[in-house]
């Protein structure tokens, strides 16, 4: 399932996911808790948190990591991010494509 669009941009155009490293992991739980978007699940056999729907994470978003007691939750580069967006903004633009995608 595809998130929804960032700024008018396909959100699957913007690679902004969380990665979580399974021997940082403890299964806390915490970022389960601090997403409303269901990006993760508890792997109840590992005990451990999994990226169940990468494309619901919101672009630029990284409460979950500063939640992570361990550490094991990491993102892409946040300014490189931010100039993808641009980038693609103005190539939206210079195509005649609004925000609201017509």
């Amino acid at each position: 399932m595809a998130g929804r669009p960032y700024l008018g941009i396909p959100r699957e155009m913007i690679p902004w996911e969380p990665a979580i490293d399974p021997e940082k992991c403890i299964g806390c739980g915490e970022c389960l808790n601090a997403c409303p978007n269901g990006v993760f699940v508890m792997n109840e056999e590992e005990v451990k948190a999994e990226v169940a729907a990468p494309g619901n994470c919101v672009v630029l978003c990284d409460k979950c990591a500063a939640l992570c007691a361990t550490d094991a939750i990491t993102f892409p580069d946040k300014e490189e991010t931010k100039r993808l967006v641009v980038r693609l903004l103005g190539k939206m633009r210079s195509q005649g494509i609004t925000r609201g995608g017509s």
